[in-house]
């Protein structure tokens, strides 16, 4: 499959079977995730693979948007390794770098026949204390992964729906 076929593909998942995902396909995308590029090469990225009972039990804690996946990644970024810009002060780059991990993950997920749900919506300080992050790390996202429930299908009107591009490319 191309590219542009994969990332058409690819929706937002919010119902999961209970099978649990392969260790293979789990090493795929963490694959994908080292592989993927960062400022600098820098390299900040953390990732937490949530599968065990217990850990999926905190993060459902830390956020009701989980929708039951067997697998969460909780992306996170360390400070201390980000790159730092000399032009903007006080800026990293630690959650444009984990974005783009995520992304990774996200594709590679959907390459390898799962479903994906990236998930802002949840509460980064409650995620530190559940799972005791060292003061360097950053949280920044949840990537719930897992196979497609019966009842997951794309919404037409967020999926096909594209703005229009003379509305957002600039040519100079």
């Amino acid at each position: 499959m191309d590219f542009l076929e994969l990332a058409k593909e690819r929706f937002s998942v919010r119902s999961y079977s209970p099978k649990p995902v392969e260790p293979e396909k789990v090493a795929k995308i963490l694959e994908a995730a080292q592989v993927a590029p960062t400022a600098t090469n820098s390299r900040p990225q953390r990732v937490y693979v949530l599968q065990s009972p217990e850990a999926l039990e905190k993060i459902r804690r830390v956020s009701k948007s989980t929708y039951e996946a067997p697998l969460v990644f909780l992306v996170c970024s360390d400070k201390d390794r980000a790159w730092k810009s000399r032009y903007v002060e006080g800026y990293d780059s630690g959650e444009m770098d984990a974005s783009i991990v995520c992304c990774h993950m996200m594709l590679e997920a959907t390459a390898l026949g799962l479903g994906s749900l990236w998930v802002l919506l949840f509460d980064p300080a409650k995620a530190r204390v559940e799972f005791d992050l060292p003061e360097s790390v950053r949280p920044h996202c949840l990537l719930c992964v897992g196979y497609k429930g019966q009842e997951a299908m794309p919404n037409p009107k967020l999926h096909e729906v594209y703005r229009p591009r003379d509305e957002w490319v600039c040519e100079l």
